[in-house]
């Protein structure tokens, strides 16, 4: 077994986890990720990365192209909760939480937009701009949080709880980009 193999097991034994079913380029690449960006969850990182069908064996590159995947994945998904709670009946409590969810609508379906130019831009070698893409995605989470906070409200549940994923998996992407760019 390889040194570099044997110092991934032993990591992953001290956070509580076996190489059976989680691939050691996934532990590996968020432990770099998150040692090089502080915002990282390491936990969150392996546990979504390792879900997905294209991980195992996936290089850093791969990675940071499935956790565009995810992310892209994670906006669709809001963006039809979203309007869901605008078409609910009875129909939301008042103007500004409509107007706050039709913000928050569009905004989604741009974050849609920049997970899958980060996917495409990861996918030829621009890392850069995939890199970009990722962290436009982070920053349009928090105008729609912002929307909600302007209007002097909390956002509902279900969009809370995408926003705070579709940042964490922004990060997590800008993070593994990252480490192609500046090894």
């Amino acid at each position: 077994m390889s040194r570099a193999l044997l110092m991934v097991a032993a990591l992953a034994a001290v956070h509580g986890l076996t190489l059976t079913g989680v691939d050691a380029t996934v532990v590996a690449t968020c432990l770099a990720a998150s040692n090089s960006d502080g915002r990282v969850n390491y936990d969150f990182c392996v546990s979504e990365l390792n879900k997905h069908r294209d991980s195992p064996g996936a290089d850093t590159a791969g990675l940071a192209k499935v956790a565009a995947n995810v992310g892209l994945n994670s906006a669709g998904g809001a963006v039809n909760e979203i309007e869901a709670l605008l078409a609910a009946k009875p129909p939301p409590p008042d103007a500004r939480t409509s107007a706050a969810l039709r913000l928050c609508e569009r905004l989604y379906y741009d974050m849609e937009l920049a997970f899958a130019g980060a996917y495409d831009e990861i996918n030829a070698l621009n890392y850069t701009a995939g890199k970009q893409m990722a962290a436009d995605a982070d920053s349009l989470v928090r105008r729609c949080t912002g929307g909600f906070a302007q209007a002097g409200l909390l956002p509902p549940e279900p969009v809370a709880r995408r926003g705070a994923y579709a940042m964490q998996i922004a990060i997590v992407c800008t993070a593994i980009t990252n480490l192609i760019i500046s090894p």
